[in-house]
């Protein structure tokens, strides 16, 4: 069973608004840290957004004041609101938990991932 299921990307409009979601089952979703991460084509996985279990949040500066993490424990359920987008936002998107020391925004610390859904931003 896969822990992680991210929805909601698609096709938008520079300036258009997504909402990102991220689904988790057999995971103890609401003791968990969680975070949002993107990666292009060639490029490294970086992190955009982490929110506690309390839902205190950080984000990238490249994602700061456009994008708002959320989550819904009762629905074992991550959100990514994504307002403003910017054609450099195009990226595959990745939900993220279960942190097992590290960084927040370092690929490594992190032991569960979604499969990615897509977001193209066209200019």
């Amino acid at each position: 069973q896969v822990p992680l299921v991210e929805s909601g990307g698609g096709l938008v409009q520079a300036g258009g608004s997504l909402r990102l979601s991220c689904t988790a089952s057999g995971l103890n979703f609401r003791d968990s840290p969680m975070s949002w991460f993107r990666q292009g084509p060639g490029k490294e996985r970086e992190g955009i957004s982490w929110i506690s279990s309390s839902s205190s949040s950080i984000y990238a500066d490249i994602v700061k004041g456009r994008f708002t993490i959320s989550r819904d424990n009762a629905k074992n359920t991550l959100y990514l609101q994504m307002n403003n987008l910017r054609p450099e936002d195009t990226d595959m998107y990745y939900c993220a938990a279960t942190p097992d020391g590290g960084l927040w925004y370092v690929r490594t610390t992190w032991r569960n991932w979604g499969q990615g859904t897509q977001v193209t931003v066209s200019s």
